[in-house]
């Protein structure tokens, strides 16, 4: 059964769960959306209260009882957050009473919900678009200032705006290029190709610019990976603590001391930085060693970024030979676009930190034990990713916009290639059909059902 069968087989059914987080708290949220509200209203509580008033009552058990008491509020539709019935019991938040009022409306004919099935109604009842409603999901895993109010703009509309405006600028835009494709023996008003191409290319102006915009915006939401990698006792860990200030990782003289990755998260002006500490680089008949350093080649694959720590005591500035032995525990694996060289241990030679290339890499040299340099790796890599600190004008988006957005991109740039070459118009039509398509996709009106059932199993239960 495909995500688009459940959604059908699944849509009358009335849905409940815990809203709030597991564990002891003031209250604990039971949510309810569905047809069949009223009916289990009326029987948990003996009557249903008046739509969007709060109303303290009694939660009652099949024998009557008591089983909690607390406010009951009940959303008629389409008024409410799902678009359908929807009732919230506020009781207390104790794990146990919540569970024994959660079974009693699950007797009572609800099913326990999906996660992100309320905000997957809110979506399939036109309450929400798919970027608001993943604005929501990223507004509950904000780590930063900065990325919370960029995912109140999303779920306010800002970035769908902007999208939606530009869908209708490329509708119109092809409306009109068909109109002279059907209609091209008669006498009517057409676009000419001066003033398409001025239309497209303002069209791909906005692109680009909101597609920066997004890039800020999924930095600021999922931020970048980075691998500490090189060989052993070059201070791998012990920059790793200094840039997650805590000692994560052990610290010693002996070389191979980390065997498995360490993994840390920490912020830059914002900015989420998933930092993985790993074994060093080296030849070893150590099994267990030999493991460490399989995996440490499995996190420079999946990382954003590799920094590659040499001790700046023990290896010249330049060797080419030294380099090309560490390039040989890579194998297959091309780093060259994301390789920063990290010069460390410069206290012991009482260097200053600076930034300069060596091996056709930029290279930053800083001590780990002292923080010399810190700053200007921090600097480096906001530069690097072209980070701007900034809480004005940013939305909250993910790597599927910024995909969607260079799509759209690359299909308007090859539809302005084929006007300015005199191509059949037909062909043009159909880029700009494609580039609305991958518009539509963002929003939600072209998506398939598989992302669909990807975006919204990634939410919490109850929401």
């Amino acid at each position: 059964m495909n995500h688009f069968e459940t959604q059908v087989n699944q849509a009358i059914d009335t849905i409940a769960a815990v809203a709030t987080p597991h564990g002891r708290g003031g209250i604990a949220v039971i949510r309810i959306s569905g047809p069949s509200v009223q009916t289990i209203g009326k029987d948990l509580l003996g009557h249903l209260p008046k739509t969007r008033y709060a109303e303290y009552l009694s939660f009652l058990a099949a024998d009557r009882t008591t089983i909690d008491e607390g406010l009951a509020i009940y959303f008629q539709a389409p008024n409410s957050f799902t678009g359908e019935d929807v009732l919230e019991l506020q009781g207390h938040g104790g794990p146990v009473i919540a569970n024994c009022l959660l079974q009693r409306v699950l007797q009572l004919g609800a099913r326990l919900a999906r996660p992100g099935e309320f905000s997957e109604r809110a979506f399939l009842n036109s309450k929400l678009d798919l970027v608001q409603a993943e604005a929501i999901s990223d507004l509950i895993d904000a780590e930063s200032e900065q990325a919370a109010r960029a995912a109140i703009r999303s779920l306010q509309g800002e970035f769908s705006k902007r999208i939606d405006g530009m869908r209708e600028a490329l509708i119109a835009l092809r409306m009109c290029l068909e109109a002279s494709i059907d209609f091209s023996d008669e006498t009517i008003d057409v676009l000419k190709d001066s003033e398409l191409k001025r239309k497209l290319n303002a069209i791909l102006v906005d692109i680009r610019e909101i597609k920066n915009l997004a890039k800020q915006g999924a930095l600021l939401q999922e931020g970048i990976s980075l691998a500490i990698v090189g060989p052993p006792n070059a201070g791998k860990s012990s920059l790793l603590n200094r840039l997650s200030a805590q000692e994560s990782a052990i610290v010693t003289s002996h070389a191979g001391t980390t065997r498995d990755v360490i993994r840390e998260k920490i912020q830059i002006d914002g900015l989420p930085v998933h930092i993985v500490d790993t074994a060093g680089l080296r030849i070893t008949e150590n099994e267990i060693e030999r493991e460490g350093i399989k995996r440490t080649l499995a996190e420079i694959v999946k990382s954003d970024y590799v920094l590659w720590v040499v001790d700046h005591t023990t290896t010249s500035i330049g060797d080419l030979q030294f380099w090309q032995q560490q390039k040989a525990f890579l194998k297959d694996i091309v780093v060259d676009e994301r390789l920063i060289i990290i010069r460390n241990k410069i206290d012991l030679k009482q260097e200053n930190a600076d930034l300069s290339k060596e091996a056709g890499f930029d290279a930053i040299k800083l001590s780990a034990k002292t923080g010399e340099g810190l700053t200007l790796l921090r600097s480096y890599l906001k530069k690097r990713i072209a980070y701007k600190v900034t809480t004005e004008g940013n939305f909250s988006a993910r790597r599927r916009h910024l995909e969607a957005l260079t799509n759209t991109e690359i299909v308007l740039a090859n539809g302005l290639l084929k006007l300015q070459g005199h191509q059949f118009p037909e062909l043009i039509a159909e880029d700009l059909l494609m580039a609305q398509k991958y518009l539509g996709e963002i929003t939600g009106q072209f998506t398939t059902n598989d992302l669909l059932g990807k975006i919204f199993s990634s939410f919490c239960i109850g929401k």
